[in-house]
């Protein structure tokens, strides 16, 4: 066995705080991401840096804010030369795999956000092709020659689509596994071809196809068999465990589609919120319907308490789906002889409104549904608690990096959680500053405020944005973020903006433009 730690980063895409088990979920089934909260810390308090997927994985994976390595949004790749933490790993002799959901390039989402109509800044020092490794169309004929470095990752096998969709390394996989093709390139339209579809919004609906196939199953095989092979080498290793679920469209196989009935599902309290003063595009979305969205991935109402419940039922086939895949993963680590000197991380890049305030789905919704994400950090020698302080995604680089006892990198803007893993009433910070941008070409042509920010203590939440709207809420007194503290013009108010004051300049970047040691950075030859 190795004397370095292992560590083995389990992520979900679109993840609410409480849609598991150890977060108080009565309802959904995660007996095996319960059993790691129970040995390990649990943040009760974790967010987002921003709540949209490409800027909060690269921020993970770097330790830096979006506005700082530059993913503000779906529309622009993580720069191929950005430090990272794994590649600190990897120049320290691990070796690194991600396995799953990337997205820190934006080939997913080339069809999803508005064209960019001009040309960006030149950046001509980036290698030929270099933000191509995601486009799905790389992959439709046979697997191409992968990078051997990206962005620290010395194996990459792809699990590059959402719901019942198959691209990338997985669409190899499972037709060699003898999947039909043409189930497995399911559109994302109202023509995907799927089984007990609803009838009130298309992506809701059963894969069309063996759960084998599906990339709960892609994603815990190929983390196994990485696994298998660094323990048979005895070389430490590092893992990106990457589900794509429970992200919509919300198509889990059989038998996990049908583990819930719709019309049991608790509906959040919130759902019927008019929204009264709250910013004018939040209202806007919640006037439209899932089923008259401008494409599959536009913020929405919830449509109805039916649909709702739909949606809910097979999304918590999908999160018990990959509960299932992560016991399978836990079962060989103790197997294996491994589990006592492996760091376990699990956690989600943003999570999703599933109808609290009567909105859908997420991104520029600043409410706990999309702001708030499940984190448990299990480490050897460490004792299982769960702490109150405050956490963010920005920590978990450095905070891995300690662990492992390894020199952090000019530029991480993100605090070690070390300290809180040992006591249960330490804080490593006072608040979390959570950013939100679109281009400018999309603020104009939508509702969408170009900019918004929001700080949260252990007491409040205050948002604003580029059109100068406000939210302010007390989350310990009203954790529904139902009365707005803002129009009674509360004291409050005037402290959460000095917060964000001084959390927008603690955030400015200045390691940007600063020299590199010989122009090399660690794990690229």
């Amino acid at each position: 066995m190795s004397e370095k730690p292992n560590i083995l980063l389990i992520m979900t895409d679109q993840h609410r705080a409480d849609h598991v088990g150890f977060m108080g979920n009565p309802t959904v089934r995660t007996p095996n991401l319960d059993r790691l909260a129970s040995s390990g810390c649990v943040f009760e308090n974790a967010w987002v840096s921003n709540p949209v997927c490409m800027p909060n994985r690269a921020t993970i994976l770097t330790g830096r804010m979006p506005t700082a390595h530059g993913v503000i949004f779906n529309d622009r790749s993580l720069d191929w030369y950005a430090n990272t933490f794994v590649r600190q790993l990897r120049a320290d002799g691990y070796r690194t795999a991600l396995l799953g959901k990337s997205h820190l390039q934006h080939g997913m989402s080339r069809n999803s956000v508005v064209d960019f109509r001009g040309q960006g800044a030149l950046l001509d020092h980036q290698p030929q092709g270099w933000d191509r490794f995601e486009d799905y169309e790389r992959y439709l004929d046979k697997p191409p020659k992968d990078p051997e470095d990206f962005y620290g990752f010395e194996r990459i096998e792809l699990s590059i689509d959402h719901g019942a969709r198959v691209t990338g390394h997985h669409l190899q996989w499972a037709l060699a596994q003898g999947a039909n093709r043409e189930a497995l390139l399911a559109p994302h339209d109202a023509n995907a071809p799927g089984q007990k579809r609803s009838d009130e919004w298309w992506q809701v609906y059963e894969a069309p196809y063996d759960e084998r196939f599906h990339s709960t199953r892609f994603v815990t095989e190929r983390t196994q068999d990485f696994i298998q092979s660094c323990s048979e080498n005895r070389e430490p290793w590092m893992a990106m465990c990457s589900f794509p679920d429970p992200h919509h469209p919300i198509s889990p196989p059989a038998p996990w589609f049908d583990r819930h009935d719709a019309a049991d599902m608790p509906l959040p309290r919130s759902r019927h919120d008019p929204l009264t003063h709250a910013p004018a595009h939040l209202r806007a979305f919640q006037r439209l319907h899932p089923a008259d969205q401008r494409d599959w991935v536009a913020p929405c109402g919830y449509g109805s308490d039916r649909l709702l419940g739909q949606a809910i039922a097979a999304t918590y086939g999908m999160i018990e789906m990959v509960d299932d895949g992560v016991g399978r993963i836990l079962e060989q680590l103790d197997t294996l002889g491994l589990r006592d000197n492996t760091i376990v991380i699990f956690t989600s890049d943003h999570g999703d409104m599933m109808g609290d305030h009567g909105l859908f789905l997420k991104g520029f919704m600043h409410y706990r549904g999309t702001l708030q994400v499940p984190l448990v950090i299990s480490a050897p020698n460490m004792p299982a608690q769960r702490v109150q302080g405050l956490a963010s995604s920005i920590d978990i680089a450095p905070t891995i990096l300690e662990l492992c006892k390894l020199r952090s990198y000019d530029g991480i803007q993100g605090h070690s959680l070390k300290p809180m893993l040992s006591s249960e009433d330490v804080r490593v910070r006072d608040h979390v500053l959570i950013e939100d941008d679109i281009a400018t070409i999309t603020a104009k042509l939508t509702p969408i405020p170009a900019k918004t920010r929001t700080v949260i203590t252990e007491q409040y939440r205050y948002t604003r944005n580029a059109k100068g709207e406000e939210q302010l809420f007390d989350l310990q007194a009203d954790p529904d973020e139902m009365q707005d503290l803002t129009a009674s013009n509360h004291p409050a108010r005037g402290q959460m903006m000095e917060v964000l004051a001084d959390a927008l300049m603690a955030a400015d970047d200045a390691a940007r433009g600063a020299p590199t040691q010989d122009g090399h950075i660690p794990g690229l030859s």
